[in-house]
């Protein structure tokens, strides 16, 4: 395949819907004598969503082009990135992860015999690949190891060296995988150019990247494993699909951080070469789009409802999910995936250690009914000069009086129509005479002034959803916690936002 396609022709498979390219002019060498080598990594933390969709359907013009396509399953990787995936997951989530591309690739039909597989730890550990690492470490500076991983690794207040280890990891991957080219998110420039300058310190040559942008998830930020409501499972039903996208940010006429629209560009316009938008008769019938400008332009125009570009992708995203469903709906499958992400709810562990109250019972962060809240009164609490009282809506009928003492720190007026992060199961407690109705959560930075500085939910959200810790995503929260148990003191110490006075990590 790619064989009767000119260089240029070729080039242009390769690159369409790319966000960047480095090393464009050595590619175009390349085409011209051979096929290009190319390998895509991805670390076997999360579980893989929809969005993978995204570099399997650039994967499939890889092969179309006639490249020679590595997939790497980084398994190294993901326990050194602040040990997303603990050591004693890490087989059985790499596992997971094969099977499941696998069976998204043959859901979008990349042919796997063209393909070649192989996991992180099958060459990371030999002699010859760790001796490079020493020989590495000897020319990274820590400043540039921080710097390459910071859009990649998680960032945490006191980071492990084995964040640092990692992008090093990532450059040797390029020589030891034999590859011409690297493929990966433009979130991982700083990673591949970090690549390019250290690759030849070892007497390595400077490799091809190439780089997808960043799709936007349902709610308009980036589509995330950790983030619950801003991604849908590959292994999600249709009722489940259904309600994800009905919720999905999609303002009429609206194509920014769209992540419905950019579905349909990244991943359902380069597998069919075009889409068909569903609609009633009697509001034009169905409508065959067959290139994306024209539909983008339509949308824009409010030409295409976004309720009928909803259902349409509904109907499209079912038909890709519908395989991987099947494949999975075994008792082998199914036991694979709950091994390899156990319920949160019954873990035992918060971040390292476990948080027990004076009972001994186990305590989670699934049980804080953590919600948006939208400020939409402030005043100065009558008999307390510190406090302010706020009315804030949190998704129920009526709003809930909140009492917080953040007059010397934030203005009234930049409290005023704020989207707030609220803990809303404590048990009401009164302040000076006023009954506050949930704690409107801030995150604190210690220095010679103390700066305090409430939450920012994600982007888009609305009051009443709910925010979760990652990895505690599918816990019930307590209807009112109990005093006794001190459920929030002891959890508050491990939650950390890595971000301060942006938006809410937690």
């Amino acid at each position: 395949m790619g064989d009767h396609l000119t260089p240029e022709a070729k080039a242009q498979l390769i690159t369409r819907n790319l966000q960047e390219v480095l090393g464009e002019d050595k590619m175009m060498d390349i085409l011209k004598e051979k096929h290009l080598r190319i390998y895509w990594g991805t670390a076997t933390t999360g579980k893989p969503h929809v969005a993978y969709f995204v570099p399997m359907s650039k994967i499939a013009d890889f092969l179309k082009a006639g490249c020679e396509v590595t997939i790497l399953f980084a398994d190294l990787h993901a326990y050194l990135d602040n040990m997303k995936a603990p050591w004693d997951l890490l087989e059985l989530r790499t596992r997971y992860y094969e099977q499941v591309i696998q069976a998204m690739l043959q859901s979008i039909g990349v042919p796997l015999e063209r393909l070649r597989f192989i996991r992180g730890t099958e060459f990371q550990l030999s002699k010859e690949y760790t001796l490079d690492v020493y020989k590495l470490s000897s020319v990274v500076t820590q400043h540039d190891a921080k710097k390459a991983g910071a859009e990649v690794v998680k960032q945490v207040e006191h980071p492990l060296l084995s964040g640092l280890l990692y992008p090093g990891l990532q450059a040797l991957d390029e020589e030891y995988l034999k590859v011409d080219a690297q493929f990966g998110g433009v979130d991982q420039r700083k990673i591949f150019t970090f690549a390019e300058k250290y690759l030849p310190a070892l007497g390595y040559a400077k490799r091809i990247h190439l780089m997808n942008p960043m799709v936007p998830g349902l709610t308009g930020g980036k589509m995330s494993s950790s983030e619950e409501e801003s991604k849908i499972d590959l292994l999600d039903s249709p009722s489940d699909v259904k309600k994800k996208l009905k919720k999905a940010f999609c303002e009429p006429g609206n194509a920014e951080n769209n992540g419905v629209l950019s579905f349909v560009r990244h991943v359902l316009f380069p597998l069919k070469s075009e889409f068909v938008i569903l609609r009633d008769e009697k509001f034009g019938g169905n409508k065959t789009y067959t290139d994306f400008e024209t539909l983008e332009k339509d949308f824009i125009e409010q030409l295409v409802h976004p309720g009928d570009l909803k259902a349409s992708v509904e109907k499209a995203l079912n038909k890709l999910l519908d395989p991987i469903r099947e494949k999975f709906n075994n008792p082998e499958m199914k036991k694979l995936c709950s091994d390899a992400y156990p319920d949160s709810s019954k873990q035992k562990t918060v971040a390292k250690g476990t948080a027990k109250n004076s009972g001994s019972e186990e305590i989670h962060p699934s049980l804080l009914d953590l919600r948006v809240g939208k400020v939409l009164s402030v005043s100065h609490h009558p008999d307390a000069d510190t406090l302010y009282v706020e009315s804030v809506d949190v998704g129920e009928e009526n709003p809930r009086c909140v009492v917080s003492g953040l007059v010397k720190y934030v203005p009234a007026d930049q409290l005023l129509g704020r989207s707030v992060v609220v803990l809303c199961n404590l048990k009401p407690q009164k302040m000076r005479g006023i009954e506050s109705q949930g704690m409107l959560l801030c995150a604190s930075k210690e220095g010679q002034q103390r700066q305090v500085e409430p939450l920012d939910p994600p982007a888009d959200s609305a009051p009443g959803e709910r925010i979760y810790v990652e990895g505690y995503e599918n816990g019930e929260p307590e209807g009112e916690l109990k005093p006794k148990k001190k459920v929030f003191e002891n959890l508050q110490v491990f939650l950390i936002v890595f971000a301060i006075f942006s938006t809410c990590v937690l």
